[in-house]
């Protein structure tokens, strides 16, 4: 069972059969042992193929019907096979960019969760421990996040599985990093550190707004595929990145110190293992942090105290609201 937050602090628990599947083979020896032989790239190879099919496109209407999806906010036509559809592509005008400077948009929609990189760079998710050097496997790039945040953005299959770059920046070159692929649900991160068994892709964005930060795109079970498209030097905030094929997904930023401060309601949701829920209606995106200064972290401690406040005296109500606006924020 999991447990999700959205930005007015209702939790929810979201039960599923795949999550149901997951905790009985992970819970169990002969169930890990059992699951091992079918994370390789073969056995990926093979279910992607099949997921391209048209024998798959009859999948489609009953996965709608099962996870009451809304597909209006969707282009209207015909699906060739299920992962045509696990990467169709919102109609447009249906969504609007957040283009404001001082957001620090979510690149995608998601259950999201922040962590901040101690003195040690080390990285905790869903009781596995591991550091950011590990994550990367460059000791040199994790001490450079020293003091900042990991940002965990976690797709379910029923989400939007395009993602955007949050900010104009100048993308440096991509790093692959082969693995075995393996589930991001977080159910099966009680018995492996699923990143470290995971491919995953990254850069070094070199924004306007928010100094260099670190976009990472992670695989998932059987098929995992991450398709970002081709590297430009230059790119523009709300631009698409890439997208996943079918599969649980993550993407994974890393800020700066002092760059990006977390919403309390997050921050705190995270240290209590409950993701916040971060889904970009019609006509508007939510953001996760608003700038309001050169340095944001003067007012650090102050927002922290307010946020306390705000939740002893207006029932854990954990809206937080800026001057007369109301932010929602990642």
């Amino acid at each position: 069972m999991i447990r999700t937050a959205d930005r007015k602090g209702n939790i929810k628990k979201e039960d599923s059969f795949q999550n149901n599947l997951l905790e009985k083979i992970y819970g169990s020896v002969a169930g890990r042992m059992m699951i091992r032989p079918l994370v390789t790239p073969a056995v990926s190879t093979v279910v992607g193929k099949l997921l391209d099919s048209r024998i798959s496109a009859a999948a489609v209407e009953p996965f709608i019907r099962l996870n009451h999806l809304d597909m209006s906010d969707y282009e209207t036509r015909k699906y060739i096979s299920y992962n045509d559809f696990f990467k169709r592509k919102i109609r447009e005008g249906a969504r609007r960019i957040d283009m404001e400077p001082g957001h620090f948009i979510s690149p995608c929609d998601c259950r999201a969760s922040v962590y901040p990189v101690d003195e040690k760079a080390c990285l905790h998710i869903k009781q596995t421990r591991y550091t950011v050097e590990e994550l990367l496997r460059n000791p040199s790039l994790g001490k450079r996040y020293q003091g900042g945040y990991v940002w965990v953005l976690r797709l379910c299959v029923q989400d939007y599985h395009r993602y955007i770059y949050p900010d104009n920046a100048a993308e440096s070159r991509r790093i692959r990093i082969p693995g075995i692929l393996h589930t991001v649900n977080p159910v099966a991160n009680d018995a492996y550190p699923i990143y470290k068994e995971n491919s995953r892709e990254y850069s070094l964005l070199k924004t306007e707004n928010f100094r260099t930060m670190l976009m990472m795109e992670v695989g998932a079970l059987f098929v995992g595929k991450i398709e970002n498209r081709p590297r430009r030097a230059s790119v523009k905030r709300g631009e698409e990145k890439g997208n996943f094929a079918f599969g649980g997904s993550t993407i994974v930023l890393i800020t700066q110190k002092d760059r990006v401060l977390p919403d309390p309601d997050i921050f705190f949701n995270s240290e209590k293992g409950i993701s916040s829920k971060i889904h970009r209606q019609e006509w508007k995106q939510e953001y996760l942090w608003e700038k309001k200064s050169e340095n944001p972290f003067e007012s650090e401690r102050v927002l922290f105290f307010i946020f306390a406040l705000h939740k002893i005296f207006l029932k854990n109500e954990i809206t937080f609201t800026h001057t007369t606006q109301t932010c929602d924020i990642l």
